[in-house]
């Protein structure tokens, strides 16, 4: 680069010989005095050394001597003043390059270096070359850095010293030397030659920004140093950093051409202060909707809390991902849970609050609520010190009026729960490294479109995906792969949960979930889970085991198709519902358990696939499908695959509807299910009343509510042999436990019948 050449700027101040009414004897300003017919300035001719040159007489303590033509200062080129020199009579000065520089408005820049190194001289007729550099940035070997204050410079040069010494001055010379700092002429700037100190206190953001404008489209240097940046940036260009910036946390780095991780790394020289400032510019502009971590991985100490990290951002709308790396938990103590305990006041009239808290202040939003009364996976949305209340997640089932409650606030490696509002927010390909240490992800408080694919969450050290409000409204799940921390636990021990739900719509598919205490606590409806796998064994010979998927919400209207439910089951209650006991209001229904594989091994007889567990009095069962799957033990057969967990309360019989339970697979099951059920029965003897007991086909323990097909294999013959026509009606709900069903026929008689019974009053 040579401006010169670039922008035809001719640099070189006229010789001599062209009049000395160019050449100041102040500061080259105009109006300044000159040398023209100054009794101590001489033009001469022909000096063996020089040709024509100046004669100058030093009667000043600074004999100055400056071009009073503006030389041009521009951002990234560095000019060279030389001047050669020698002594010819008298007192021998110093002689050094000297220059005004001056901004648009002509101001003398005063703080700025206005002179270069100084010269002694020692011998009369020696020729001495006296030189400096100029230009915006500090760079080494440069004399004069101007920064991008200065518009121009008059340049020249001082006599220092004794006076009364005359010397010869040659022709003064400015050149364009900027190619001698650069690395690369076509590719680079840096941002030193456009002011930068790079010192950590200096703020370098104007010249920044100087050095991207300047680009082009070429790469933008950051050379060794630390760089201050006084308030958000963004650059254009393509970076490289040799050195680092810093910046205050609120003040955001957007780089735009190298927005991923590692870039950000060699910005801040620290990997989790990069996925912090990386995460901040994600959430602040619209020219990216992804931070690529590239396969980096980064090292946590500690939670990050994401929402501190953007500082200026607590609600956010507009789709953006995080993708393509690893977070690897070290051991540290900030992963320690926190546990406050508390007593409060909870009324099922305002069911999301828990009132006259002694202690709001130690309790944190995230927390998760155990106590008498409470369900599986409530936490604490939000906290009202002032009111000494706090928001729930979800409503309580069965606490005392007033009672204290224990409140447990795990660590998160990606805590959103400081968002009040965070949408379409989505995790891909990451991998979660917890080692016990810390828990994978906790959902804003609200939201929806929260999306985790192809992520790997191993050894989480309590929760995988934890939700503390609405934030999972319309949570998708897919591909990903959990493992429990507790695994070498019995199952019935173990604490841990892979993920919970509030909200509605929750998708979650194709995902493999290895040996939690819980996989799954949904609340909310529609959703659809489907070809997951789920297994929660032990090694423990005939061991008891733990539900794997539970729905908290009795009128669910969900979709579980194509699992594989291994040593777990579904279990179905409504421990989220502040007034358990039904009253006027959908019971457990919309639920359809379609094509999947249940597995059990080496477990008690009495292990269930899929439990209902009423928390209150008077529900029943009004739509559930269970078809078309696989129940299978082995290594011992278990009693049945449905059932009724009482601890609470048992279903009504008589309020069944809609309950079809039907071509479904049974393997090492000494009792299967079905509603309808077709049954072939045998008379042998005459009677008129004909029963049966269908009680042991009827899911859930229900009553023979209705028969809707009688069809006779054969004659149906009374004792003389004769034909029966006639056809018979029917009862049900007889026997002690109103589960059998009788035919009633006009007159004694024998034969055989197919009876088709259900457990339900279809729709």
């Amino acid at each position: 680069m040579n401006i010169a050449i670039t922008e035809g700027l001719d640099l070189m101040p006229p010789p001599f010989a062209n009049g000395l009414d160019a050449w100041s004897s102040e500061d080259g300003t105009p109006g300044s005095a000159t040398y023209d017919g100054a009794a101590n300035a001489a033009f001469v001719p022909a000096d063996q050394d020089f040709g024509g040159c100046l004669e100058l007489l030093k009667t000043q303590a600074v004999q100055k001597l400056r071009w009073t033509g503006q030389t041009p200062i521009m951002p990234g080129v560095y000019l060279r003043i030389r001047a050669r020199v020698k002594a010819v009579s008298g007192v021998f000065p110093s002689v050094r390059i000297a220059a005004y520089p001056a901004d648009a408005g002509g101001n003398n820049l005063v703080a700025l270096d206005q002179v270069g190194p100084s010269v002694t001289l020692t011998q009369y007729g020696e020729i001495v070359e006296v030189s400096a550099i100029v230009g915006t940035g500090a760079r080494p070997g440069v004399h004069m850095a101007w920064g991008l204050g200065a518009s121009y410079g008059h340049f020249g040069l001082d006599l220092t010293g004794g006076s009364g010494g005359i010397v010869r001055i040659d022709d003064l010379e400015i050149e364009d030397v900027t190619s001698a700092f650069l690395r690369d002429m076509i590719d680079l700037v840096d941002v030193r030659d456009y002011g930068a100190v790079g010192d950590g206190v200096t703020d370098d953001r104007a010249a920044f920004v100087a050095a991207d404008t300047a680009a082009d489209g070429r790469t933008v240097v950051v050379p060794d140093g630390t760089y201050f940046i006084g308030s958000s940036l963004t650059m254009q260009s393509k970076m490289r950093f040799d050195g680092t910036v810093t910046m205050d946390d609120a003040t955001r780095l957007i780089l735009i051409r190298n927005f991923d991780l590692p870039n950000y790394i060699d910005a801040f020289g620290d990997e989790l202060l990069a996925f912090k400032k990386g995460f901040q510019a994600l959430m602040n502009y619209a020219d990216h909707d992804a931070f690529d971590m590239k396969g980096r991985r980064v090292e946590l100490d500690g939670p990050i809390d994401m929402q501190a990290a953007v500082a200026d951002v607590d609600a956010f709308e507009i789709p953006r991902t995080i993708r393509n790396g690893q977070f690897y938990a070290v051991e540290s103590t900030a992963w320690d849970p926190e546990q406050s305990t508390s007593q409060g006041t909870y009324n099922p009239a305002n069911p999301f609050k828990i009132t006259a808290l002694g202690n709001a202040a130690q309790i944190q939003p995230g927390s998760l609520v155990t106590g008498h009364g409470v369900g599986r996976e409530i936490y604490v949305r939000d906290v009202d010190v002032s009111g000494a209340s706090l928001t729930l997640s979800e409503p309580l089932h069965g606490p005392n009026t007033t009672q204290t409650y224990t409140f447990t606030r795990h660590k998160y490696a990606l805590d959103f729960v400081g968002f009040a509002a965070l949408s379409r927010m989505t995790i891909q390909n990451v991998e979660f490294q917890m080692l016990k240490r810390g828990s994978g992800i906790m959902l804003p408080r609200s939201g929806m479109n929260f999306q985790v694919k192809d992520c790997y969450f191993n050894k989480v050290a309590a929760r995988g995906i934890s939700s503390v409000g609405t934030g999972c409204q319309d949570l998708h799940i897919d591909r990903c792969h959990f493992t429990s921390p507790d695994s070498d636990q019995p199952a019935v021990d173990r604490a841990s949960v892979a993920f919970n739900v509030n909200a509605n719509d929750a998708k979650i598919r194709n995902n493999r979930f290895q040996r939690f205490g819980l996989t799954a606590v949904m609340c909310g409806t529609h959703h659809l889970i489907i070809g997951n796998h789920l297994f929660q064994g032990d090694d423990l010979a005939g061991g008891a085991l733990a539900p794997g998927w539970v729905f908290t919400y009795e009128p669910v209207t969900s979709i579980f198709n194509g699992n594989y439910v291994d040593n777990c089951y579904i279990e179905w209650t409504n421990e989220h519902d502040a007034t358990p006991d039904h009253n006027n209001e959908f019971s457990f229904g919309g639920l359809t358990i379609t094509g999947n594989i249940f597995l059990t091994g080496n477990t008690l007889p009495s292990f269930r696939f899929i439990v209902v567990k009423p928390y209150g009095t008077g529900h029943f069962i009004s739509g559930l499908h269970v078809n078309q799957n696989v129940f299978r033990s082995i290594k011992g057969d278990i009693d049945r695959v449905d059932g009724v967990d009482t601890t609470f309360a048992d279903l009504d019989p008589w309020r069944c509807r809609n309950l079809v339970f039907e071509r479904n697979t049974f393997h090492g099951v000494v009792q299967p299910a079905s509603s309808p059920i077709p049954l072939k029965f045998q008379q042998n003897s005459d009677q008129s009343t004909w029963t049966l007991d269908v009680s042991a086909y009827m899911p859930f323990g229900g009553n023979a509510r209705t028969v809707t097909s009688v069809v006779a294999e054969s004659a149906i013959t009374d004792s003389n042999g004769d034909r029966v026509e006639a056809m018979p009606f029917v009862r049900v709900n007889e026997g002690p436990n109103n589960d059998y069903v009788q035919l009633v026929w006009p007159r004694p008689c024998k034969g055989t019948v197919h009876v088709t019974a259900r457990v339900d009053r279809p729709l």
